[in-house]
């Protein structure tokens, strides 16, 4: 017997209410930061991760809130945290180049922005086994 409850496109009826209030400040926060309102969304983001701690998507939007708000060596510290459950996340390689960037430790930004580059070109070799090599930074060629 199938249950008459209504259940929205991406949940199931076995959605437990601790993920779907996750999501929802997750969501919630999302919207603020795209408002300009820092603090509102890191509560929300703060919400989510409290509901779902390890979930790399929240704190990815942490991490990002954080540095928006000048706080670059606790968004760092979120994106190691971030590596620690997903050691091939190429996003949490780009943020944490662009978070020591702006703390003006560039070597070390290369260095994670280097990361990023082999993690994608390895992602792009299981499409196309062709695919070159990264370049070093500035080395891009531009073909128009």
């Amino acid at each position: 017997m199938r249950s008459s409850r209504s259940v929205g496109p991406d949940q199931t009826p076995a959605a437990s209410p601790k993920l779907t209030d996750a999501k929802s400040s997750y969501l919630a926060g999302l919207k603020l930061f795209g408002q300009g309102q820092f603090a509102q969304a890191e509560a929300e983001y703060r919400t989510a991760l409290g509901l779902k701690p390890n979930w790399t998507d929240a704190m990815h939007a942490m991490a990002t809130v954080l540095s928006k708000q000048g706080r670059n060596e606790e968004a760092v510290a979120l994106v190691e945290e971030i590596l620690k459950l997903e050691p091939s996340d190429a996003f949490a390689y780009t943020s944490m180049s662009i978070f020591l960037m702006r703390m003006g430790k560039i070597p070390e930004a290369e260095k994670a922005a280097a990361q990023a580059r082999m993690l994608n070109w390895k992602e792009e070799l299981k499409k196309n086994p062709k695919a070159p090599p990264p370049t070093a930074p500035g080395g891009m060629t531009v073909v128009q």
